[in-house]
């Protein structure tokens, strides 16, 4: 018996809203792993290609002016944002670094050194069980860097089904020049809660800044340490910013934060790409663990 024209239609229409509502459904599939149901985690592995950012803040003062949690504002919203660009899952908020040099003011939240270690390798293998291959690791906080390069390193301690990414980007001179045109503030003095980061606070959250504050503390450098040369101590940074204040806050611009704010996510989201791309690292990691397996000798 043949079918009317109508019945076939009826059945192509379907198909076709079946269609178009699955790949709506893929679209719309969450970035945060704490906003995925249990059934959407396939798809957001095969989506990812297996690849999650880890964005690591901390809890510390910024100046005056400034919320504690603004290192971890700004690097959930770069994962956020590169996630928009190029899909991958984000870890929730996660500020357990490295942040001793602060713990003399209120608000900031240290815990033991070797805890921190544990803690983000105990994520990472967490991650790794959950069936991601590439942990990327973005930056927020500026006492981090060498705890993480360290961390990265220590992975060939141990055979791991992942590989670890840490973003280390590289100045970009033209980017510097944009920036340098919209400057108020000595660039060299900008470290900590002054225009830089202020102005991206202005552009992400200007409700949590409390600009007529910016001035009631000093941020300058105080100079309490000889000058020691080639020489590195932990205290230099209470030495010289004793108020956990580096900068001229209070010349940020909402404008200059949003220059700053969305070249970085750019650069995050070309990164982000390469990893879910790159076929190379993991194999070339397993080789490693197989030669180190081969050559070790047995305990006599």
């Amino acid at each position: 018996m043949l079918k009317s024209p109508n019945s076939i239609n009826m059945r192509i229409l379907l198909l076709l809203l079946i269609f178009v509502s699955a790949n709506m459904v893929a679209q719309d599939l969450p970035t945060r792993w704490d906003e995925l149901t249990a059934s959407d985690w396939p798809a957001a592995l095969e989506k990812s290609n297996k690849t999650i950012i880890l964005p690591i803040g901390i809890l510390e003062k910024h100046g005056p002016h400034a919320p504690i949690g603004s290192d971890l504002l700004n690097v959930r919203a770069w994962a956020e944002g590169a996630s928009k660009k190029e899909y991958a899952v984000v870890f929730p908020d996660y500020f357990y670094g490295q942040i001793n040099e602060a713990r003399h003011l209120q608000g900031t939240f240290a815990i033991p050194d070797d805890l921190a270690f544990k803690l983000l390798q105990a994520t990472c293998d967490e991650m790794g069980r959950n069936g991601f291959e590439k942990i990327f690791i973005i930056n927020g906080h500026g006492g981090n860097p060498q705890m993480l390069k360290y961390f990265v390193q220590t992975q060939m301690a141990k055979k791991n089904n992942y590989v670890v990414y840490y973003f280390d980007p590289t100045q970009d001179q033209e980017f510097q020049k944009k920036v340098t045109k919209m400057r108020k503030s000595d660039a060299a003095g900008d470290m900590h809660g002054g225009e830089h980061e202020t102005s991206a606070l202005l552009y992400l959250r200007p409700d949590l800044v409390q600009m007529d504050r910016a001035t009631s503390e000093s941020g300058a450098d105080q100079e309490r340490l000889p000058g020691i040369p080639n020489v590195y101590t932990g205290i230099w940074w209470y030495a010289s910013f004793p108020h956990h204040y580096a900068g001229e806050g209070d010349k940020a611009s909402r404008e200059l934060g949003e220059l700053v704010t969305e070249h970085r996510i750019d650069a995050i989201a070309k990164a982000l790409k390469a990893i879910k791309e790159d076929t190379a690292t993991l194999k070339i990691q397993n080789m490693f663990y197989e030669e180190v397996d081969k050559n070790a000798k047995p305990n006599k």
